[in-house]
């Protein structure tokens, strides 16, 4: 059977695409950075290289380059890293907490210093001066002083917004309580890295181990699980250091320099990195890059690179910042390390969106100081060894068991596989075979073209999946179980009692029966667990669309299911159909049979969907679990939208703070009027609802003499 060919955006240069192909390459790259965010940020367990991020990230901002319109608000290049966990307190940043752009060849810095010039209008003979100093893995903290007494400490978080983390860092010998010298500002904020030391890292993870608790992967993962600790007396009994080497809000500035700066921070009681230097040039700042490059090793202490920062601090406030970033300084990574050893073996991975991912099992070899036994392979075709564009990488060579491999350690924090040694290749290496079977269940593992990776269709009943299945299942715009969250999902699945969304509705007659009564656990009494009953069988009456939604079938999100729901009016008719469904073979002008078509030509619903959609009810198993869930649940036909309202079958955007109703009760009742909501406006656009703080969109509706109306005025419109 021939898969449907769905785009190929992820490996079309941003020049060659269409603003459709643009829009969704942009919308994937968004979901693929917030997810590798919040692990980095929020988990401290990155699962991408540093290099491969940033590759992302410039295909990110580049596509918006292309196509501003496709900037927001909410965009990524006007955020820095995750959203605060929900462990801690928040804590607002007076200043911003920016990230830095990356270099990652000499001639990197080169432009950035041209850049500087040409911003500055400055001649060739200006002379220019730039701090240059270690790039410590660690951290980011901010610490706030007022009137010279340490009163808050907050991480970065996403760069607006951190968690307070104030009594674990009270913790930490090196900061001081209050700062010294004479006219210390009212208010000071101390920014700089919380980091681990090697030794202190590897003893913690040998402590760690013989209490048999989890091993940190790296000293920056070790430090900032350290200062994550609901009790302060664990993070006091873990070593961790800081260097101080900026600032955030300050009451008035004590000197005019960076340079100078960091010699106040040093003299207020702070630590600051001695190895730090004043560079006068490209070549001073290159030289100490090497020299810092070949010392790195002997420090106790990680480093990923070097920072430059413009030393004149007016100059810094004229150069300002562009995106997340200022544009007054870089950092200067540095390349990752590598090691040779032999690949034993390759073990699939089931992730918790059913993502086949293969990992290398090593030979054990140190690598950077971490003995690495496990390495990514990515996906198959990176075994394969075609890159994401579609272009041979590694020369074309694949990656086979029994190979001598090229290990790198990418960001010096996950490791992988970067080359092979042909020459020590054993006679009996075969190519490998990926599997189309998920290893976790059987069901079927489907690939669509536009991807690369391979992903397992067993949804509602892989092993694997369960926890992310159950959670979605239960989440705002599914099922929206109050009182039964991430937690109550991840406890209940741990003790057998929910696997499958079944289970969620058999859980008060099956704790009636049990003497283990959920009532006895911790956290729990006889109100709260009446209460959790009470609030799942007030969701046993369900609209169509929000089951559907609930499924997780790849590619179905809120409009999609609306869409099916609106064709098909049982839940019954879209399985039947979508079993029956044939998609196309390989024959030649062969277009599926009548299901597969009426499937496919679904309004809204295209090739890639309607496919996800047979793929997950050809599964015996979701057919068999969605049965069990029917049994407990009452589901609602959709209402059909009217289509004698004034606003039948036009497009419509809602844009700005709508002030009378909440964007999703817009949305919905524009929907039940018979119109289409957009995200952005178009010549094909008819209606820009405009609130307070409307921007871009409300110039491109006057670029294209689109309507533009009030909230009055569209309440006037729909004879509100």
């Amino acid at each position: 059977m021939a898969t449907p060919k769905p785009h190929r955006d992820s490996r079309l240069a941003v020049e060659e695409m269409t603003e459709r192909q643009a829009g969704r390459e942009y919308a994937r790259l968004e979901a693929e950075i917030k997810g590798h965010d919040e692990r980095y940020y929020q988990k401290d367990a990155p699962t991408v290289s540093d290099a491969d991020y940033d590759a992302l990230r410039r295909r990110y901002e580049a596509i918006e380059q292309r196509f501003p319109d496709l900037r927001t608000l909410d965009s990524l290049s006007r955020k820095v890293g995750a959203a605060p966990s929900r462990g801690f307190a928040k804590v607002r940043h007076a200043v911003p907490m920016l990230s830095l752009q990356n270099a990652f060849s000499e001639e990197d810095v080169g432009d950035f210093v041209g850049r500087i010039r040409r911003f500055l209008n400055l001649p060739e003979d200006e002379a220019l001066a730039f701090t240059a100093e270690p790039k410590i893995d660690g951290l980011s903290m901010s610490l706030r002083y007022e009137n010279g007494t340490f009163v808050k400490a907050a991480t970065r978080g996403d760069g607006f917004e951190g968690e307070d983390v104030t009594a674990n860092i009270r913790t930490l010998k090196e900061i001081p309580d209050r700062l010294k010298g004479k006219n210390i500002p009212a208010v000071c904020e101390a920014r700089g890295e919380v980091y681990m030391t090697k030794p202190d890292f590897l003893a913690l993870n040998k402590r760690q181990a013989e209490a048999g608790e989890p091993v940190f992967a790296n000293p920056r993962n070790s430090a900032a699980g350290s200062l994550r600790q609901k009790d302060a007396s664990v993070t006091a009994s873990r070593t961790l250091h800081f260097f101080a080497y900026g600032w955030g809000e300050m009451g008035e500035m004590p000197a005019q320099t960076q340079s100078g700066m960091l010699k106040w921070l040093k003299a207020a009681g702070f630590q600051t990195n001695p190895l730090w230097r004043l560079a006068r040039s490209v070549d001073d700042m290159l030289a100490f890059h090497r020299d810092i490059g070949l010392e790195r090793a002997k420090l106790d202490y990680d480093i990923d690179g070097v920072v430059y920062k413009l030393d004149r601090l007016d100059w810094q406030e004229r150069l300002g910042f562009v995106s997340r970033s200022p544009r007054w300084a870089i950092a200067h990574k540095f390349p990752a390390e590598r090691a040779t050893t032999v690949l034993r073996d390759i073990e699939i991975q089931v992730g918790r969106t059913g993502a086949l991912t293969p990992v290398a099992k090593l030979e054990p070899v140190t690598v950077g100081g971490v003995v690495v036994q496990n390495a990514s392979l990515h996906n198959e075709d990176y075994i394969k060894g075609i890159g994401n564009d579609g272009n041979p990488i590694r020369g074309g060579t694949d990656i086979r068991i029994g190979d001598t491999v090229t290990i790198q350690r990418a960001g010096d924090v996950i490791p992988q596989i970067v080359d092979v040694v042909l020459e020590l290749r054993p006679r009996s290496a075969r190519p490998y075979q990926f599997p189309d079977k998920c290893p976790a269940c059987g069901s079927h593992a489907v690939r669509e073209e536009d991807e690369a990776v391979r992903r397992c269709t067993g949804g509602l009943i892989c092993p694997a999946q369960q926890v992310e299945r159950l959670r979605h299942f239960v989440s705002r715009n599914a099922f929206d179980i109050e009182g039964f969250g991430e937690k109550q999902v991840q406890a209940f699945h741990a003790d057998g009692l929910v696997m499958e969304p079944a289970d969620i509705f058999t859980l008060a007659e099956r704790d009636r029966r049990s003497a283990k009564k959920l009532m006895d656990r911790e956290g729990y009494g006889e109100t709260s667990v009446k209460n959790l009953f009470d609030a799942i069988d007030a969701r046993r009456n369900v609209p169509l669309n929000r089951l559907i939604y609930a499924l997780g079938i790849r590619h179905i999100g809120e409009t999609n299911a609306r869409l099916l729901a609106l064709h098909y009016p049982t839940v019954e008719a879209l399985r039947d159909a979508a079993t029956a469904a044939k998609p196309p073979g390989g024959e030649k002008g062969d277009k599926g049979n009548d299901a597969w078509q009426e499937l496919n030509a679904t309004e809204g619903i295209g090739e890639v969907v309607a496919l996800a959609v047979v793929e997950f009810f050809k599964e015996k198993h979701n057919r068999e679990a969605l049965a069990r869930l029917l049994k407990e649940i009452d589901v609602t036909a959709l209402e059909r939208p009217r289509q004698d309202s004034p606003v039948a079958g036009k497009t419509v955007v809602f844009t700005g703070a709508l002030e009378k109703m909440t964007r999703d009760e817009a949305k919905a009742m524009a929907e039940r009027l018979g119109a289409k909501v957009a995200g952005s406006v178009s010549k094909k656009t008819d209606y820009l609802v405009a609130g307070p703080g409307a921007g871009s969109k409300l110039a491109e509706a006057k670029k294209h003499d689109v309507a533009v109306l009030s909230e009055d005025d569209w309440f006037k419109l729909i004879g509100h």
